[in-house]
């Protein structure tokens, strides 16, 4: 059987196309060729015949949200040139982030010049050297490591660059008078509290939060978890915390066997896991100890990127990805456009996207 034997029919096509377009705001024809495994004149047909039915708009090479401004529309704040862009990754979580940059950065007749860096640079000012050599460059957006050894002095070249510059998911100061700089967040705190919410709300009267790494976004989880275990009004035996090791490193299955432990014996039964791939690995070591899901355990993923393709999809809590790369360009934008404009610190929310993972408490 070949592999277009094996390929989705249209209907779950359509629901896939239709569900990466409200998560990303944009779709692009060689995206869904690899995803779904389809021929390119198959998705044109399929974006076709959800535009005729107003569900979208096609562009070159794809389609955006029917309810977005045209891309094909100028704005009336053109201004040229363009932005360097540097994030820690260009595969998880950030993707996402960068479509939104694109389109808006398009919209504004503005190109980004883009570089990946990782969580293991020390210190990304060699790359910032190089991503603004070209005198073309008129603003950055950057999401710096901010536990980095050289974290505050990135900073500092930042503001010496005389670049507008916006820091994405990052929150930021530049010493020593702490003033502050532009930044485009999500509020990862909000959505901590919208996942504890919706399992107190199904009746887990003791949760769990577990944690992937000590990442920027993970401690902004931890501050709103602990502010929703407060309002909620549960104790210190109602609820537990916990950090994973690298799932692709030693000890991984140990750590999750050992947070399963503590669950059952704390009795509890809703958990939120960041982020999506420690979520599935959970579920898997779950359901092969017996346990099922959403039954024994409901589960509550935090990223959602990949957490609807999985079986069962799992409830999610959705960062507004597009929307803070779209920001940040904004910002930049503006910032060119007007430079004695008041500094401007934007925060997104996030979004719970309710699937199969989560259910009604069990009885005990």
């Amino acid at each position: 059987m070949t592999d277009q034997q094996h390929a989705p029919l249209a209907p779950a096509r359509h629901a896939h196309i239709l569900a990466a377009l409200e998560r990303d705001g944009i779709v692009r024809v060689s995206q869904l060729t690899e995803e779904l495994g389809v021929a390119p004149v198959t998705l044109r047909r399929d974006l076709q015949q959800l535009e005729e039915d107003g569900h979208l708009e096609r562009v070159h090479g794809g389609a955006v949200s029917a309810s977005a401004p045209s891309p094909a529309e100028p704005s009336s704040e053109r201004t040229g040139g363009a932005i360097a862009v540097l994030v820690p990754s260009l595969a998880y979580y950030w993707p996402g982030v960068i479509r939104g940059m694109e389109e808006e950065a398009r919209r504004r007749g503005l190109r980004l010049v883009l570089r990946g860096a990782s969580y293991e640079l020390q210190d990304e000012r060699p790359v910032l050297e190089r991503l603004v050599a070209s005198d073309d460059v008129r603003g950055l957006i950057v999401a710096p490591n901010p536990d980095a050894a050289h974290a505050q002095d990135v900073v500092q070249w930042l503001h010496g660059s005389g670049l507008p510059t916006v820091f994405v998911e990052r929150d930021a100061v530049v010493l020593p008078g702490r003033e502050p700089v532009e930044s485009v967040t999500t509020d990862h705190a909000l959505g901590a509290v919208q996942a504890a919410r919706h399992l107190t709300g199904l009746g887990h009267d003791r949760i769990g939060l577990i944690l992937s790494r000590d990442s920027p976004t993970g401690r902004k989880i931890v501050k709103g978890w602990a502010t929703a275990c407060e309002e909620l009004g549960l104790g210190p035996d109602d609820h537990f915390e916990s950090l994973f090791p690298d799932r692709n490193g030693p000890g991984f299955t140990a750590a999750v066997n050992s947070a399963i432990d503590t669950a059952l014996d704390a009795g509890v039964t809703g958990l939120l896991i960041h982020s999506d791939p420690e979520a599935m690995a959970f579920i898997d070591i779950a359901l092969n100890r017996g346990l099922s899901v959403p039954e024994d355990l409901s589960v509550v993923a935090y990223d959602d990127e990949v957490a609807q393709l999985f079986t069962p999809a799992l409830t999610a809590v959705s960062p507004p990805r597009a929307g803070v790369g779209a920001a940040a360009v904004d910002l930049v934008a503006r910032r060119l456009a007007d430079p004695s404009r008041p500094v401007h610190r934007v925060s997104l929310s996030p979004t719970l996207k309710v699937r199969e993972s989560s259910a009604p408490a069990p009885t005990r």
